[in-house]
């Protein structure tokens, strides 16, 4: 394993960063990341991202807003907040599995006196409060799997940045996202910076992986994120994207997430559709879109283009049924 020293607070960098070595540094069998951003909200790779944030406040309050290429649904980032990464190669049976890739959090934490627990599809909590939101990325025989870690981050701007849907208040039975999470900082012992911190949890990870050594960029590898920040991560069309226009929207929420569906329906055709959601998936659904587009669209019709494909490599844990009633009743 190597870990990858990063001092950049700006997003899209980062994320370019976590993408170049997901899918260019493929010398290393595992690399760690840790990480902070300015303040930024950060969508999950098949979310609607302005139905996602507080566009006014966003914009009065200078937030930045970025796209990364993993599932799940948006979090805020600020300077108090630390992120890691870990890139690692995985059978495709090991994609999704959360809680294996927690432990360096949930360890360092103990060490510090605190019980952290894993809950949920994706969530670490201390008390029953979350601190930390998980989400991964898999391709081809490689996990990237990256965690948000609320360390002393200002949760007003938390929930005033972030739309919470009225479906996750009422299935949480909750008013605010405030009312459901808590900094690790207000949980611990004694108080430490987030700098701090972070060394305790590199500290770990070098006990824990006695060869682990570092990784410098190059000028080339440094070149080669800067290209990826620019052409992509720090790119509107990829951070907000084109939706198609639609005459029929639905929303529809599983226990492996939330299913949005917007739909362009002519004489009884799916001629455009557009699926959002914060479900894990290992293939984009993209391919979804093309595979139902002239669909007739009915029950039958959507269901039989559906069963022709493996549904969980799209949306983890649900069904072809699933996806047809999100579609149509």
């Amino acid at each position: 394993m190597v870990y990858i020293t990063n001092i950049s607070n700006d997003p899209a960098y980062n994320i370019a960063l976590e993408e170049y070595a997901f899918k260019k540094l493929k010398q290393f069998d595992s690399i760690f990341i840790l990480w902070i951003n300015s303040p930024t909200i950060v969508v999950g790779r098949h979310q609607n991202t302005i139905e996602e944030i507080n566009t006014e406040y966003v914009r009065k309050h200078g937030i930045k807003v970025v796209r990364r290429i993993s599932g799940g649904g948006a979090v805020y980032h600020d300077l108090n907040n630390l992120n890691y990464t870990i890139i690692s190669n995985e059978k495709e049976e090991k994609a999704f599995d959360f809680k294996a890739f927690s432990y360096p959090v949930i360890n360092t934490l103990a060490n510090l006196g605190v019980k952290a627990d894993f809950t949920g599809r994706n969530d670490l909590e201390i008390n029953g409060k979350k601190i930390c939101g998980n989400a991964q990325a898999y391709i081809n025989g490689r996990i990237m799997h990256h965690g948000c870690l609320l360390f002393d981050v200002d949760l007003s701007v938390l929930s005033n940045a972030l739309k919470v849907s009225k479906d996750k208040i009422e299935s949480k039975g909750v008013k605010s996202v405030r009312a459901r999470v808590t900094n690790i900082l207000s949980e611990l012992p004694k108080r430490i910076s987030v700098l701090e911190f972070k060394s305790l949890i590199l500290k770990y990870m070098k006990d824990e992986y006695k060869d682990m050594t570092e990784y410098v960029l190059t000028d080339e590898d440094k070149k080669e994120i800067e290209k990826i920040k620019t052409e992509k991560f720090a790119n509107w069309d990829w951070t907000y994207g084109k939706s198609p226009d639609y005459n029929i929207e639905r929303k529809n929420k599983f226990a492996s997430g939330k299913v949005d569906v917007y739909m362009d329906i002519h004489e009884s055709v799916i001629k455009s559709i557009k699926i959002y959601g914060d479900f894990f998936g290992i293939e984009d659904v993209s391919k979804i879109e093309e595979l139902l587009t002239g669909t007739k669209y009915n029950h039958e019709d959507i269901l039989e283009k559906l069963k022709t494909i493996d549904i969980n490599r799209y949306f983890m844990g649900m069904t072809h049924e699933n996806i047809a009633k999100a579609i149509i009743d």
